[in-house]
């Protein structure tokens, strides 16, 4: 209203204070986030080492601007490790270097694009978050993708710069050629139990590091698993779409990060106010789940997937069951995983060694099977 008012005000020969032709206003100047040193390390990861316990504490095309935020890991960015052109060492990726070539996705407000370094021709992808939210959001945002930048495993996506453009955060990631595991079930309709397996194996060690380091997670889902054609399945996002979702007034604006939460996480209330590494092996079943059957399988076909109904279904619903004709072993994988009691569900480092992960080991080449005939 406030607009149309001062749109009137102009036609009726009011005048405006305009800046002067001589001293234009300059743009707004990226600035880095003060992320701290990298912390996580790898070489404290072993496999075999004691469970850590149930709780823890739009322009394709165009030029990006900005100046670097953070170092990568060992000193550089980029070292080579992954294949493809090497940037020089102690060199950062800056928006400046890079030039978007299409959009990959949306959601969580704000967009991901596929972009490529002008003097490697390596590709990267440029998550934006375009809303402006408030600095407190923008710092607890920085301190997840932190996590990223500081994290040496090869089952988790790499992050190589954080900007904030006036409010506006981009995330520079590693660009994973195969998409996210939604694209794949959207593609396939459903997902063999052998192409599962190996997809289940590869996330169980990326949250085994993770929770050994003593991180949920938070938002295991179809969209935060990505692939390529490498053979690697790697998790992504970490909690940066719990943040958004927590700041937003309108529930139903997040079904889709809320849909995979646990029961203790939908309700805390009801559940003693805590979670903890548990929360990610109920969303890694249900996320399996979905793609052995096709499709969201806590609400039945059709049904309206908004608050209440969620809520109804994962709290006070009885668990959904695998298919009837699924292997015993695939069964027994997915009830562990979605027992309602958190305490009744195996840890990361348990489902490894289960006979359905087991099952399938030793088969090569089958991520880049399943990506057969995937265009993104």
């Amino acid at each position: 209203m406030a607009a149309a008012n001062d749109r009137r005000s102009r036609g009726m020969g009011l005048s405006l204070n305009l800046p002067s032709r001589q001293s234009p206003r300059p743009p707004p100047v990226p600035q880095p986030l003060p992320l701290p040193p990298p912390s996580l390390d790898e070489s404290r990861y072993s496999r075999g080492s004691n469970n850590p316990g149930s709780n823890p504490g739009s322009n394709p095309g165009g030029n990006l601007g900005g100046n670097p935020v953070s170092r990568g890991l060992s000193g550089g960015v980029y070292h080579g490790h992954h294949g493809g052109a090497q940037l020089p060492q102690n060199r950062d990726v800056v928006l400046a270097d890079l030039e978007k070539i299409g959009v990959l996705g949306a959601g969580s407000g704000g967009k991901v694009y596929k972009v490529r370094h002008r003097w490697t021709g390596k590709e990267y992808a440029l998550k934006i978050i375009q809303e402006k939210h408030e600095l407190a959001v923008r710092r607890q945002i920085m301190r997840e993708m932190d996590i990223l930048r500081s994290s040496k495993s090869q089952h988790l996506v790499e992050c190589y710069g954080v900007f904030d453009r006036g409010g506006e955060i981009s995330f520079v990631l590693e660009y994973m050629d195969g998409g996210t595991l939604a694209d794949v079930l959207k593609y396939h309709k459903k997902i063999g139990e052998r192409y599962l397996a190996e997809v289940t194996k590869q996330v169980l060690l990326g949250l085994l590091y993770l929770h050994k380091h003593k991180i949920v997670h938070r938002d295991i889902k179809p969209s935060n698993l990505l692939l390529n054609r490498k053979q690697e399945v790697k998790i992504a996002d970490f909690g940066v779409s719990t943040v958004l979702a927590n700041t937003l007034a309108q529930c139903n604006s997040f079904v889709g990060t809320c849909a995979y939460m646990s029961p203790e996480r939908f309700d805390p209330d009801g559940n003693g106010g805590e979670y903890g590494y548990a929360a990610d092996i109920w969303s890694l079943g249900l996320t399996l789940l979905e793609c052995a059957i096709g499709r969201f399988p806590c609400l039945k076909p059709g049904e309206k997937p908004d608050w209440p109904t969620l809520m109804y279904a994962i709290c006070w619903g009885e668990p959904p069951s695998p298919p009837a004709d699924a292997s015993p072993e695939f069964q027994n994988f997915i009830i562990n995983c979605l027992q309602k009691n958190s305490n009744s569900r195996p840890s990361a480092e348990m489902l490894l060694n289960h006979p359905f992960v087991r099952r399938y080991e030793g088969q090569p080449g089958v991520i880049s099977e399943l990506l057969q005939g995937l265009v993104l």
